[in-house]
C-alpha cells in the first residue's frame, strides 16, 4: 500500500505560509535541497491545493526548461513534470501542465483507492486546506515537517481547523546545519 504523507516547511510557531501566503522566510540550502531530492525519488504522485498548484505551475515547468536553473532545482523540476499531479480546487478547471488531474472535492474513497494502487508514495506539499481536510478524514499516513528556525507571529497555521485530537509517534528526526529540523510523525493507530 502506498503511503500518503505531508512534506511541509513550517515556522517554529506552526505557520506554513506567512501573511498573504509568502514563503520568503524559508531557510533552504544545499543540504535541504539534497534531502528534498531524496524524498522526491520516493514518490510519483503529488496532491496540491489550488493556490499551491498555481505557485508550482508558474515556477517548476519553466525552471525545468531553463538552462540557467540550479542543477538540484532542475532535477526537482523534471521529477515534478513527470509525476501525477492531483489538484483540489473549487475554482480551477484546467491546466496545461502535463499529468494533472483537477478535482473539486475530496472523496475519501478515491484517496483510499489511490493509496491501494501500485506505485510509489504520494506527497502533499503546502496546501494547508488540503492537509487539514485529509487530517480530519484520517487519510494521512505520515507528517514530515521541516521546522524552520523562525517565529513568524502571524500567517497561515498548518493545522488550523483540525476537529479532533490526533496522537502522533515520532518515527525519525534530522537536524540540518541551517538550523532546520525534520520531524517525521505517524498517527498512532
Amino acid at each position: 500500500m502506498r503511503k500518503l504523507f505531508v512534506s511541509n516547511l513550517v515556522s517554529v510557531d506552526g505557520m506554513f505560509a506567512g501573511s498573504g501566503g509568502n514563503i520568503d522566510w524559508h531557510v533552504f540550502d544545499d543540504e535541504l535541497n539534497k534531502h528534498a531530492i531524496g524524498m522526491m525519488n520516493t514518490v510519483d504522485t503529488m496532491i496540491l491545493g489550488g493556490k499551491t498548484f498555481g505557485l508550482f505551475e508558474d515556477f517548476w515547468p519553466a525552471a525545468g526548461k531553463d538552462p540557467a536553473t540550479d542543477p538540484d532545482d532542475l532535477v526537482i523540476a523534471r521529477l515534478m513534470d513527470e509525476y501525477t499531479k492531483i489538484v483540489f480546487s473549487k475554482s480551477r478547471h484546467e491546466t496545461n501542465w502535463q499529468n494533472t488531474k483537477i478535482h473539486h472535492n475530496i472523496d475519501p474513497a478515491e484517496i483510499r483507492e489511490l493509496k491501494n494502487q501500485p506505485g510509489k508514495d504520494i506527497v502533499i506539499f503546502g496546501s494547508g486546506t488540503i492537509v487539514q481536510a485529509m487530517t480530519n478524514l484520517g487519510l494521512i499516513d505520515e507528517y514530515q515537517l521541516i521546522i524552520n528556525p523562525v517565529i513568524l507571529g502571524q500567517g497561515k497555521p498548518l493545522f488550523e481547523g483540525i476537529n479532533h485530537k490526533l496522537d502522533l509517534n515520532l518515527t525519525s528526526s534530522k537536524t540540518f546545519s541551517s538550523g532546520n529540523v525534520l520531524l517525521c510523525y505517524q498517527p498512532t493507530k
